[in-house]
This record gives C-alpha cells, sequence and structure tokens, in this order.
C-alpha cells in the first residue's frame, strides 16, 4: 500500500461475511434509510435485499433495492452508515461525525452541478443525527483497481487516463467554491473547516531533517531544507484551489459509462490543484501491495489532467510554471511520508506522536515505497535545477538501500509484460 492517502487505509477492505455483529448493522441502516426517505416523500419506502460493498471500520456500505416506491425512486440506493469504531476511543463518535459532514457537505456541493460535470454519486438524502448517506448507485462497474489488476495493458491506461482527466475536470469544476463547501460544513455543524494535510506537513517540513539526521546519519544540506520549506506556500490561500477528494486511490474511483466516478470524501477538502495532481507522478495510493507504475505513464497522466484544468488555469499550461509546482507538491508529499513512515523503517517507535492523519501504513512494503518516493522526487528535483533536493534524495535512496528500500516496486499485473 502506497502512503500518499489519509489513515482510512482501510476504506475498500469491506466487513468479513459474517463479522460479529455486521446483520445487526445492515439492519439498522436499512431501517434508518427506510424513515429517512419515508419522512422525506411522505408515503412508505420500503427497502430490500441489502448487499454489502464493503466499507470499513468506521463505515458501512450497502447497495439496496427499492421494493416498495410510491415516487421517483431509482430501482437501486446505496446507503453509507457511519458507526463508531469498535473498541476506538470515546471520541470516536464524534470523529465519525466529522467525516460524516465532510462527504455530506462534499456530495451535496457536487450532487448540485450539471450531471455532465458531476464526479460522484447523486446525494439522494442525508441523515445527519444518525449520520447516514443515501447515495445513487452507479451499478456493477470496476474500478480502477480491478483495472490494474487485470491483464489488458490497453485498458488499464485508457482507465488511468480517463480518471486522471476526470479529476481535472472536477478541479476545473469547483474552482472558485469554496466559500460554498463552507457553508454547505457549516449547515451541517461544522464551524470551521482545514485541509487535513496541513498541520502533518509543517510538522514535517520542521521535523524532517533531524530525523534523517538521526534515523538515517543523512545530513540535509540547508539549501535542501529551504527549498523544501518553500513548499508550505501550496498550503495556503494559493490562487489554484480545488476540490480535492484527498484519497484519490484506485478502489475509490468506478469505471462508469458516462466515465470515472469518485467515491469517499471523508477528508474531502479545498487545497492546491498541485498537491491532488502530485499523487499522479508518485506511486500510487492503494489498497493492496504498492506497485509502480510503467514508465511515461506518470507524465501522460499529468498531460491529460493539464488538458482539464488549464482552461481555468491558463499559466498552468505553461510547463516550466506546473513543473515548479508539482515538484513542490511532491516534495511536501515525501517529507510528509518520511516523517510518518521512517520509524517504521528502522524499527523504532515514537509514542510521543499524534496518530498519522494523512500516510497510512504500507507495511512491509515501507522501505521500497519511500525509496520510490525520494528516488521520483530525486529524478524530477535534477530536471528541474534543484540541486540541493536532488543530492538530498539520492543520499536517502542510499541510505534507504541499507535497510530494505533497494527492492523496487513490481509493477500492476496489467502492465507485468512490459
Amino acid at each position: 500500500m502506497a502512503p500518499l492517502t489519509t489513515d482510512d487505509a482501510d476504506t475498500s477492505d469491506g466487513h468479513a461475511a459474517g463479522a460479529p455483529g455486521s446483520a445487526d448493522r445492515t439492519a439498522e441502516a436499512v431501517a434508518l434509510a427506510e424513515e429517512l426517505l419515508t419522512r422525506r416523500h411522505g408515503a412508505t419506502v420500503r427497502l430490500a435485499e441489502p448487499v454489502d460493498l464493503g466499507g470499513s471500520s468506521r463505515s458501512l456500505v450497502v447497495r439496496v433495492r427499492v421494493a416498495e416506491n410510491p415516487f421517483s425512486l431509482p430501482r437501486t440506493l446505496v446507503l453509507k452508515h457511519y458507526l463508531d469504531e469498535q473498541g476506538g476511543p470515546a471520541q470516536s463518535g464524534e470523529q465519525s461525525t466529522v467525516r460524516f459532514r465532510y462527504e455530506a457537505a462534499s456530495c451535496q456541493l457536487l450532487t448540485a452541478m450539471p450531471s455532465e460535470e458531476r464526479a460522484s454519486p447523486m446525494l439522494v438524502a442525508n441523515d445527519p443525527v444518525h449520520r447516514l448517506l443515501v447515495l445513487e448507485d452507479l451499478g456493477r462497474c470496476s474500478t480502477l483497481a480491478d483495472r490494474l489488476e487485470e491483464r489488458d495493458a490497453k485498458a488499464a491506461e485508457r482507465a488511468l487516463l480517463g480518471w486522471a482527466r476526470a479529476l481535472g475536470r472536477m478541479q476545473a469544476a469547483t474552482a472558485g467554491r469554496e466559500d460554498d463547501f463552507g457553508a454547505l460544513l457549516r449547515r451541517f455543524g461544522e464551524r470551521t473547516w482545514r485541509d487535513p494535510l496541513a498541520d502533518d506537513a509543517r510538522a514535517a517540513l520542521a521535523e524532517v531533517p533531524d530525523q534523517l539526521a538521526h534515523l538515517l546519519r543523512v545530513e540535509a544540506a540547508p539549501a535542501a531544507v529551504a527549498e523544501a520549506r518553500s513548499a508550505a506556500r501550496l498550503l495556503g490561500g494559493s490562487g489554484y484551489r480545488a476540490f480535492s477528494p484527498a484519497e484519490v486511490r484506485p478502489d475509490n474511483c468506478l469505471l462508469t459509462g458516462s466515465g470515472s466516478r469518485f467515491l469517499d470524501f471523508e477528508w474531502a477538502c479545498f487545497r492546491d490543484v498541485a498537491l491532488t495532481a502530485a499523487s499522479l507522478r508518485l506511486p500510487l495510493p492503494s489498497g493492496g501491495p504498492a506497485r509502480a507504475q510503467p514508465p511515461g505513464m506518470a507524465e501522460a497522466m499529468v498531460a491529460a489532467w493539464q488538458a482539464e484544468i488549464s482552461p481555468v488555469w491558463p499559466d498552468l499550461a505553461d510547463a516550466d510554471v506546473l513543473r515548479d509546482r508539482l515538484l513542490q507538491a511532491e516534495v511536501l508529499w515525501v517529507w510528509l511520508s518520511t516523517r510518518a513512515l521512517l520509524p517504521a523503517v528502522l524499527g523504532t517507535v515514537d509514542t510521543g506522536r499524534a496518530a498519522r492523519v494523512v500516510v497510512a501504513d504500507p507495511g512491509e512494503d515501507t522501505p521500497a515505497v519511500l525509496s520510490a518516493l525520494w528516488r521520483r522526487v530525486g529524478t524530477d528535483a535534477e530536471r528541474a535545477g534543484r540541486v540541493a533536493t536532488a543530492e538530498l534524495a539520492a543520499a536517502v535512496v542510499a541510505a534507504l538501500g541499507r535497510h530494505g528500500g533497494e527492492a523496487g516496486l513490481p509493477p500492476y499485473p496489467a502492465f507485468a509484460r512490459r
């Protein structure tokens, strides 16, 4: 699992069949949805044949058939019910409420867009008290992750490029809508909002030089530290902000007949578009083993994304301007990932550090993933003439090689024969 995602690392793991309490949770979600839809429409709505679509320890996601439908509801719907984390801390209910509010506000924002611009399932109804969403069912579609696991390289290429274009279209369509998003969040009771990346990223910019020195015996030159810290400007009110689903994982993208559709907005926010697009150039976030993209694929995806956003931000059509912003975003992600993952590579535990918010745990792939991240940023820094960053990256990659980082990431099955 690559690390560029939030701590919702088990979003698509699903519930094991027969897991304790799963049937009761499903029945509860269905009953709540029936009550919500009945109250909304003023006549009885009955739902049947729930099918577990996965979710996580924090949420239950089920498809249901609309068995009794006095109105024009579709034949099937998807329910997402936010749960208190079992065995979690006392504040897990509060955290679940915050996740619900962000996802509900995101779905409302995207649902209000014209259907040709909508990049998500349409929100049918929501219940803030019980943290329940009723969503359009996009059908039994493959995900981008499914396509990458298959053996058709051309189909995988088309899916990756379509995903990148859809991401660009969504960001272009949501440019200038940040105040609308804030108003929707306030309506759900969230008085203020912030990018969950911001605090961890600023902490990484402050801590990583000491971390590299103490754990890897790598000294970060002042120029490299300065280049990294200049990336903090992407965390503020830049003129390139748009909606980001935050978790741009292949298993959170459905490949529908109308194009790619994004799922899971629990950590959605508005941020500089480069911070989202940089994930196209790094090992893709994943719910499974970390994989490498084929040569040239990252560049092709960035070009597809750029074609969609440049009409809104014409200066990003300039190769040099875009290169510099994407490099800064890459550096920010790599430093953030280093802060979170390097202790695990060295077998140390930082008990005083707060739980990670943005970077998930790639498990046994950690050394290879961290090395791949630094290798990529080093290559891009060298191309951009950022000598200090390129030299630091080379030193970190060499040091990680002594701790298992010399192993390269295997390709996706779709590209295994290339």
